[in-house]
């Protein structure tokens, strides 16, 4: 691995700039995916109160 330590100062400063710009738009996407998925509906749960008495009693073994 080559490293170049020639950088003109406005390389540097770019640099140096451009480090703390990008670890905010990589808070902001993972922000913006968290509210995605949190938007996401669950599904709902069915309880057992809602079913048929006869389900879930015997186990089909032949199959």
């Amino acid at each position: 691995m080559d490293i170049n330590t020639n950088n003109t100062p406005a390389q540097t400063g770019t640099a140096v700039t451009g480090t703390p710009l990008l670890k905010k738009a990589a808070a902001l996407e993972g922000q913006t995916a968290l509210a995605l998925v949190n938007s996401i509906q669950q599904p709902q749960q069915v309880s057992a109160a809602n079913l048929p008495p006869n389900l879930g009693q015997n186990i089909n073994t032949t199959a």
